[in-house]
């Protein structure tokens, strides 16, 4: 065997790339600034897959949306006058999907409500409701059940085969936006004299101590934006259900004005209606 040979076998090393090592280096310190909840949640195994984590609170049962039309008086057959609320409901209540354990990760049931014009929604916003043969619906809300045996997509959903007149339930919708509002409107504060040569009438006050702790405690009650949030009243009592008027009068007040959408679900009471786990 010659020399030549014996050298043409020897594997030759390959020569040291700097940007392999700047890529390992820049790689390596992009994961050292990122936040620890995010590093976690990188799958070094790609073959491990988890179940999708769902946030969304049980519901006691199927529930509809409608639309609040404003308060008036009622009375009842004693004569007492009673405050309610008058929710009407426009064409909709339709379930557009039906999630299960399987296919979702849970078990839930999508309802929709409000039809509208086609150039109302967008291209994928109509394709979802295409699929099951289901007319454009503005509003899309889900209701996460124990079970959903027996919904079936384009299945319309009535008021009057849920509810009956004297049984509880709870509404949500979104509360009336005030915009940046002080302390005493927002949180109720007491204002200061008026007069005996006060100079503070209106204005905050003491936020915290000085030296110790330095800084201002987390949640301090101050003046900022006041409403537009989303807000539920639990434990409302079905005064009235008008089939000719497709309306239901709720005691009492609910979020928003009037024209706004609202969710009317069974009320939750542990332990009765929904597990107590």
């Amino acid at each position: 065997m010659s020399l030549s040979s014996a050298s043409a076998t020897i594997p030759t090393t390959k020569p040291f790339s700097t940007s392999g090592a700047t890529s390992v280096a820049l790689s390596s310190s992009f994961l050292l600034r990122l936040p620890v909840k995010r590093l976690s949640a990188l799958s070094l195994n790609a073959s491990s897959s988890k179940p999708p984590v769902v946030s969304a609170s049980m519901e006691a049962g199927i529930g509809v949306m409608g639309t609040k039309l404003g308060m008036m008086s009622y009375f009842d057959s004693s004569g007492t006058v009673i405050p309610v609320t008058v929710v009407g409901f426009r064409e909709g209540n339709i379930v557009t999907q039906v999630k299960t354990e399987a296919t979702d990760g849970y078990d839930a049931v999508q309802v929709g409500y409000r039809r509208v014009r086609d150039r109302k929604l967008t291209k994928p916003e109509l394709g979802h409701l295409e699929k099951s043969g289901i007319i454009p619906l503005r509003h899309l809300q889900e209701f996460r059940l124990q079970s959903v045996e027996g919904f079936e997509p384009n299945q319309r959903i009535l008021l009057q085969e849920l509810f009956n007149e004297g049984d509880l339930v709870d509404v949500s919708g979104t509360t009336i936006g005030k915009g940046f509002q002080g302390g005493i409107k927002r949180h109720n504060f007491k204002r200061g004299l008026m007069s005996h040569g006060s100079k503070s009438h209106r204005q905050l006050g003491s936020i915290g101590a000085g030296t110790t702790p330095g800084r201002v405690y987390k949640g301090k009650k101050m003046p900022g934006r006041m409403g537009g949030t989303k807000t539920k009243i639990r434990k409302l009592k079905i005064v009235k259900i008008d089939n000719e008027l497709n309306v239901v009068m709720i005691k009492g007040a609910v979020p928003g004005k009037p024209g706004n959408l609202l969710r009317i679900t069974p009320a939750k009471i542990v332990g009765k209606n929904i597990p107590k786990n």
